[in-house]
């Protein structure tokens, strides 16, 4: 380890005592400290942690969880240098343990008062060896992760103690997949070094899990997924002391960000006969207690830091000076399989030493008391009751008497009974929301600092611009990529990392590359550059006027000049949505004055009176209701087709999809497979907002990655389901954002066919919780919307024939405009639309046949009633829509009286 200067410890802990930000450079400096030094580092670290512990009510205390551990399978695809755990199938008797195997340990665990199932195991052993691959196969399940799923199941209803999930590097999807059964999940990060990744001899070398770019998406998607996670650092590894201070400062960002980091180890390397690293020497305990205590100064009060008590030997009043809180997960049974040279400590030793420091030892849960507290949306509705029956209510901690009893894991049985605001279809129109944004905004979202040190300037192409100085304000606009791929970049480039979401100022092309852009667009529109593009879309004046002259012949050639509209009605059954989307001002808790669920039977209500006024389609989609069952989107879909079988079920986005996929375990194919079967006719292709994961991570928390959608869409088209595309624009984006996202659009419509129009969705920003946090523009220009609706056109022209504009997000003359300038297709009637209105659009909940017809009407175009699939509607759904005038009656404003 290399010296530094006593003066410059002296100043780095001149800063750690006075409170101060300590930035890596200081940081890395503590981590030096030792002798006299290293008791001032302990002293300032033991302050934080004892105002943290004071905060939430649990002064004095450290805690630690008495659990059983279940080494589900040892085999694993890494190839770590210093770990025991992982072996070869030959020196197993089975690739896994068998399901009585891991519930005869979970009952001599329950039977000794374990409350924690841990289950560990290595990363997918299926895709390294064939032994483990057979196994599953033979046993019925399709991979690792879906036996862990259905052993968790069985420990939780057959011994009631909580499962604590150790599967290592997950996707999205996996963690959606695992929350519904695991209270919480864990994966130590180790290490942000890539040099010990990416050099041959090093600790992780071989080993693909060990990635620290993916093991930190883990630990971000885990805070999407409001899943509460436990992570730490490997100190003594081969990682440098800056190493170190950067792993601290990683967690601490995702800690802030999402608040989902629910327990840090710092856990210190021991080396182990008959592995790679067995000649590295131990990191020193002090240098344990070094990083500990700036892990507790960087990471703060409100951050549980532990150290494992069987890695200390009998320093345990040092690892407490440094600022532990936690002794993790202490086992009477099995031993630690990981460290299997080290024994646990008796729990009545660890009490007693831990009195000896002056503080009381008590048992916790798997999931931390502040989760448990919380409940929505860090706990899902299906554990509610495992949890309760162990749980101290008051402080969230375990409760000394509880009684571990098996009981039923099973969706929620809450059904589709009807509550809440259920006419809030007609009164967002009326007496409006209760509130302009819910009372848990300030933490729901993340963390809105954290999320602003994302955000850096950029031109509308992505050009990234000089650091504002410090303090200066963000300006106006939306996201940005530090940097672009290549021209033609588009569906292979869905996650490009194409760089920092920023804040766009502004800045336009100049008028020669506007004219070059121009005649390139005219001679070969699909053919445009995304520098073309982009300028294109800096179009002003009389370029403006050309580029939608140059849209509307394309058009013209496309689906000539009729205008047309659908008669439909929008039923989002449900407002009720933890998921967090930082732009979406529908979402609301189930205890909130403007949350509501339908009942089944009042979905069919409305879709007969949509039909009834001459609807040939509904638009179902809603908020991702916890405690909805796994079957809801299926019985929503048959509801409406019993009632009304006439009626095109336009339904459920591919956040939906997902969300019912992992709630019914089934893959997406054959979740869309059964959809179709109850009812689905397309699918809208909503949730996409902007396909580029930079962006999407600043305008959502957890809803799914720009992979996941376009997973859905393409394998939605493959079994048959057509569905519709959208973007969402003018928020956190850029112009260059929004050419990929067209050109990705037309990529997939040029491998599936499956797409029905292109949907362009201006940004509403009144009630957005990211705009009112001061991240987002307040919406796209009127000159914007004008250049983007025709790039839409000249980019899909040859792929995508019907260009759509959004009546309830744009004003009426916006609407006139953009439809002399590519757009063809007006939407629907709609009949009520609730979204948008939540956020502040003030176009109304639905369009008469007589308003739709009287906005195109001096454009001289004919206007034409269709089928969602473009076609035709029968003579008697014609009459029908004349006679109520595409709107139904219960949702038609009343005049007043004279």
């Amino acid at each position: 380890m290399s010296l530094v200067s006593d003066s410059a410890l002296r100043r780095a802990l001149a800063r750690a005592r006075d409170g101060k930000a300590l930035d890596v450079t200081e940081v890395t400096v503590l981590l030096h400290a030792r002798g006299e030094h290293l008791d001032t580092l302990l002293e300032h670290a033991s302050r934080v942690r004892d105002a943290g512990l004071r905060a939430v009510g649990r002064e004095g205390i450290i805690t630690y969880s008495r659990k059983v551990f279940i080494p589900l399978t040892r085999l694993c695809r890494d190839r770590c240098g210093y770990c025991t755990f992982a072996t070869a199938p030959n020196k197993l008797p089975a690739p896994f343990l068998s399901p009585d195997e891991v519930l005869e340990i979970a009952r001599q665990g329950a039977a000794m008062g374990c409350k924690e199932a841990l289950f560990t195991l290595g990363d997918r052993p299926e895709d390294r060896w064939h032994q483990a691959r057979s196994w599953l196969d033979a046993h019925g399940y399709d991979d690792t992760l879906s036996y862990v799923r259905a052993m968790a199941i069985r420990v939780l209803e057959e011994t009631g103690l909580l499962p604590h999930l150790n599967p290592g590097v997950l996707t999205w999807r996996d963690l959606q997949r695992l929350k519904p059964v695991a209270p919480s999940m864990g994966m130590m990060l180790e290490t942000t070094s890539r040099r010990l990744f990416e050099e041959k001899g090093q600790a992780h070398y071989g080993s693909p899990d060990k990635d620290p770019a993916v093991r930190l998406r883990v630990l971000e998607d885990a805070g999407r997924t409001n899943v509460p996670f436990t992570t730490g650092i490997l100190i003594g590894i081969g990682e440098t002391v800056e190493d170190r201070a950067e792993s601290i400062f990683a967690i601490r960002r995702v800690a802030r960000e999402y608040g989902g980091i629910q327990e840090v180890i710092v856990q210190n390397f021991r080396a182990k006969p008959d592995t790679a690293m067995r000649g590295l020497p131990d990191a020193s305990l002090e240098e344990l207690a070094a990083t500990i205590a700036v892990a507790r100064l960087v990471l703060g009060p409100r951050v549980r830091i532990q150290a494992p008590p069987n890695l200390v030997d009998s320093e345990y009043a040092l690892m407490i000076r440094a600022g532990i809180d936690d002794w993790g997960g202490v086992s009477p049974l099995t031993p630690d399989h990981v460290n299997p040279e080290r024994p646990w400590p008796q729990i009545s030793l660890l009490e007693a030493r831990t009195a000896e420091s002056g503080f009381e030892l008590r048992e916790r849960l798997t999931i931390y008391p502040e989760y448990v507290v919380a409940g929505e949306p860090w706990l899902d509705p299906r554990l509610f009751a495992h949890v309760a029956a162990l749980a101290d209510p008051a402080t969230g901690l375990a409760r000394p008497d509880a009684v571990l009893r098996g009981s039923p894991w099973q969706e929620p049985d809450g059904g589709f009974a009807s509550s809440g605001r259920v006419d809030l279809h007609v009164e967002v129109d009326t007496s409006g929301r209760t509130h302009d944004r819910r009372d848990d905004f300030d933490n729901v979202y993340g963390d809105w600092t954290a999320l602003r040190d994302r955000l850096t300037p950029t031109t509308p192409d992505g050009t990234p611009l000089p650091a504002a100085p410090p303090g200066a304000g963000v300006a106006e606009g939306g996201g940005a990529s530090d940097a672009a791929p290549a021209d033609g970049a588009t569906a292979s480039a869905v996650s490009s990392g194409a760089g920092a979401v920023s804040a766009v100022v502004s800045g336009v092309g100049t008028s020669s590359e506007v004219r070059q852009a121009l005649r390139r667009a005219a001679a070969d529109p699909a053919g445009l550059s995304d520098a073309e593009a982009v300028a294109l879309l800096a179009a002003e004046g009389e370029a403006l006027d050309e580029l939608a002259a140059i849209a509307d012949d394309l058009r013209r050639q496309a689906v000539g000049d009729e205008v047309t509209y659908v008669v439909n009605r929008n039923i989002n059954f449900t407002n009720v949505c933890y998921t967090g989307c930082r732009f979406c001002a529908f979402a609301q808790r189930r205890t909130d004055a403007d949350a509501y669920t339908l009942s089944l039977d009042q979905v069919a209500d409305r879709a007969q009176e949509a039909w009834d006024a001459g609807a040939t389609e509904v638009c179902m989609q809603g908020g991702i209701h916890p405690d909805l069952p796994g079957t809801a989107y299926f019985d929503l879909a048959r509801a409406v087709k019993e009632r009304t079988p006439g009626m095109h079920v336009h339904a459920f986005s591919p956040m939906e999809v997902i969300n019912g996929a992992s709630r019914t375990d089934l893959s997406i194919r054959a979740w869309l497979e059964a959809a179709k079967e109850a009812g689905v006719d397309s699918l809208p292709g909503t949730a996409a907002e902007i396909l580029d994961d930079d962006v999407r991570w600043v305008l959502t928390k957890g809803k799914l990655p720009a992979r996941e959608w376009v997973e859905v869409i393409t394998t939605a088209h493959e079994v048959g389901i057509p569905t519709t595309s959208t973007m969402m624009y003018g928020h956190v984006d850029n112009h260059l954002h929004w050419v990929r996202h067209i050109k990705l659009i037309r990529d997939l419509q040029e491998r599936t066919g499956g797409f029905s129009e292109f949907v362009l969705l201006p940004f509403v920003h009144t009630s957005a919780p990211i705009y009112l946090a001061g991240i987002a523009r307040p919406g796209p220009t009127a000159q914007e919307n004008r250049a983007v609706h025709a790039l839409a056109r000249i980019l899909l022209h040859g792929a995508i024939k019907n260009i759509q504009c959004s009546w309830v997000k744009l004003r009426d003359d916006l609407c006139r405009q953009v439809l002399q300038g590519g757009v063809n297709d007006l939407g629907g009637t709609l009949m009520e639309e609730t979204i948008s209105r939540m956020a502040g659009s003030e176009n109304g909940s639905y369009k008469t046949i007589s308003e739709l017809r009287e906005m195109v009407e001096v454009s001289g175009r004919p206007v034409r009633q269709r089928t969602t699939e473009y076609g035709v509607p029968t003579d008697e759904r014609l009459a029908a829509s004349a006679a109520s005038d595409g709107v139904c009656k219960s949702v038609r404003r009343v005049l007043p009286m004279a």
